[in-house]
């Protein structure tokens, strides 16, 4: 966590891990065991669920394997560069529809995406205790994706996380050199407001 202090400054007192995360590009290539990474999916397992529905699915490749090459085609140029030196690649999905229980006809899932982003920030912690980083990209080809994963219409897809042992930014071309630190928040005023909203944007 050591360099966040830079850019970094919580207005209120918060666990150092909330702030230490942040997404780098620079990955080292390191071999990620399969048990380690089950365990990042073993947190967002344990993901608070509306109505317990637990509508978040992860499709996950091991650098090296086929899939990871199929999944890193579906990334947008940019973030192939530097996406390719991750040790797995995890496409983050979720179904948008739900069986209630009793019931034969599923119904569409309105909470869905929070739910699934809450599993994500699980994950990414789980990755950080383990002494691994994780960068989600939202730059990619989604129809690309869904035919190189065969995912159902009735899943929404996401985003795609690198997962990786964080390395050095010389690997990484001179715009994301630059880019390649922890960033700034917004002020808690922008988005938090009692009793109604404040807030424009």
């Amino acid at each position: 966590m050591i360099g966040y202090m830079s850019t970094r400054f919580p207005e209120y007192p918060v666990d150092p891990q909330f702030i230490g995360r942040w997404s780098p590009r620079a990955f080292t290539g390191k071999p990620m065991p399969e048990a380690e990474l089950m365990s990042l999916f073993e947190a967002a397992r344990w993901t608070p669920s509306s109505s317990n529905t637990q509508p978040w699915r992860f499709v996950y490749a091991l650098a090296g394997s086929p899939g990871f090459g199929a999944m890193l085609a579906t990334l947008a140029a940019s973030n192939q560069a530097w996406a390719r030196r991750a040790s797995a690649l995890i496409a983050v999905l979720s179904a948008t529809e739900s069986l209630p229980a009793g019931s034969t006809e599923p119904k569409p899932s309105p909470q869905h995406a929070i739910d699934t982003g809450a599993a994500w920030m699980s994950l990414a912690l789980q990755a950080e205790k383990l002494g691994w980083r994780t960068h989600a990209m939202g730059g990619l080809d989604r129809e690309a994706l869904r035919q190189a994963l065969a995912v159902p219409a009735h899943f929404a897809a996401h985003c795609v996380v690198a997962v990786g042992e964080k390395g050095d930014a010389s690997t990484l071309d001179a715009s994301q050199q630059a880019r390649e630190a922890p960033n700034a928040r917004q002020p808690l005023a922008a988005m938090v407001a009692e009793g109604r909203v404040s807030f424009e944007r």
